[in-house]
């Protein structure tokens, strides 16, 4: 008898606590978006399988190693926590991701249209509106940010995952499994959330403007670029050099043409390994102590705050851009500012197809789509150097 009871106390049921139920609920609910919605299947699944794993009671999945009285190793500790203190705390996740993404990123359309930079740059306002608008609502009494909560909170606009990571391990990381979830929930919601404000804020007419075909760059001229970048970040805001060398080490690997086998590895092999634990790891975050709270309620609608308002501040940048120029943009690809490769892209595209069934505009959206992803990585640098200028 005694020994049944030992067991039904060492049972996850006995042990179940409800917030550990709401939360496997929560793991559940990715799942289904992820399998079912096909929403950022790639890490939506990853990152809701952590959450069920992370919440079995007595599991110890997260629990850290233990040393006896002698120093030695009384308990191995959990794989979760490995995987979060190796890839995620050291920021080596979010740094391998985005070498992978800068060898399947093509310059082209960016170096064929510059002017789609000024775009991206535009899209990444909603990244310091939201920072400003997490200290007013500390300010008020509403919630209980601090500038290095708010500053991690603001990357969420910017719609990259990786980078909203990065930042939120170095300035918030007790936030860090919320504002991991909202980014990439809110990039997996791109197609429903962009739309609307696209409509919005063009007429049908806008929305008809037929670009012209890009020019054609040289091999040269991609060879050039991530370099010319990288020294420009350098140079100018070294905090921001580690994901933007990392993403331009991958372009040159890809542009080069000697190191295809690297290339290759790095955009696919080990991209994918690499988001297999980054999502794992993001899931171990969402233990019901650390998600269910006020801050995470407050993350979730500061962060769709943000993402709204890097979208419809692309598309305005677009349509001030038409009043001085000749050469007309069609400003739905300004929503493609944001960070999310190539989903933003392929929404744009597809909001002109519905207004103009010849005006295909994926090429022409690719050019703020990857200058976003370049100003996210600037504005990331520009938060983590000036919070750490304060000494918070």
């Amino acid at each position: 008898m005694d020994g049944m009871l030992i067991l039904l106390k060492d049972s996850g049921i006995y042990q179940l606590e409800a917030g550990q139920f709401v939360m496997m609920l929560v793991g559940l609910l990715l799942l289904y978006l992820a399998i079912k919605k096909n929403f950022e299947p790639l890490l939506l699944l990853p990152i809701g399988f952590g959450a069920i794993l992370v919440n079995v009671p007595g599991a110890g999945f997260l629990a850290a190693p233990v040393l006896d009285a002698s120093g030695h190793l009384a308990s191995p500790g959990g794989i979760l926590h490995y995987v979060y203190e190796t890839g995620i705390a050291t920021g080596l996740f979010p740094l391998v991701i985005f070498m992978g993404v800068g060898a399947l990123t093509d310059f082209g359309p960016v170096l064929a249209n510059p002017r789609t930079l000024l775009l991206g740059a535009a899209a990444q306002f909603g990244i310091f509106a939201t920072v400003l608008g997490a200290l007013a609502l500390s300010a008020m009494n509403l919630m209980d940010f601090s500038l290095a909560d708010a500053a991690a909170i603001g990357i969420i606009g910017g719609a990259d995952g990786p980078t909203a990571i990065f930042v939120a391990s170095r300035l918030a990381p007790d936030l860090l499994g919320a504002i991991a979830v909202a980014a990439y929930s809110y990039m997996a919601l791109v197609p429903l959330i962009q739309p609307p404000i696209m409509r919005f804020l063009t007429t049908v007419e806008e929305r008809r403007i037929e670009m012209q075909q890009l020019r054609s760059v040289s091999k040269t001229e991609k060879i050039i670029f991530p370099l010319a970048l990288l020294l420009l970040v350098a140079l100018f805001l070294p905090t921001a050099a580690p994901l933007l060398g990392m993403f331009c080490f991958g372009n040159l690997m890809r542009e080069s043409g000697v190191v295809d086998r690297l290339s290759d590895t790095a955009r696919n092999a080990l991209i994918n390994i690499t988001t297999i634990f980054l999502g794992l790891g993001v899931g171990s975050k969402l233990s019901s102590e650390a998600f269910l709270n006020q801050k995470t309620l407050g993350i979730l609608v500061l962060g769709i705050i943000a993402f709204a308002i890097g979208t419809a501040s692309g598309v305005l940048m677009a349509k001030l851009m038409n009043r001085f120029s000749s050469t007309k943009i069609n400003p739905l690809i300004g929503a493609a500012g944001v960070s999310a490769v190539p989903m933003a892209a392929r929404v744009a595209n597809k909001v002109g197809l519905e207004a103009n069934p010849q005006n295909f505009l994926l090429m022409h959206a690719m050019g703020p789509n990857v200058a976003g992803v370049i100003g996210s990585a600037v504005a990331a640098g520009v938060m983590i150097s000036y919070v750490n200028g304060l000494g918070l």
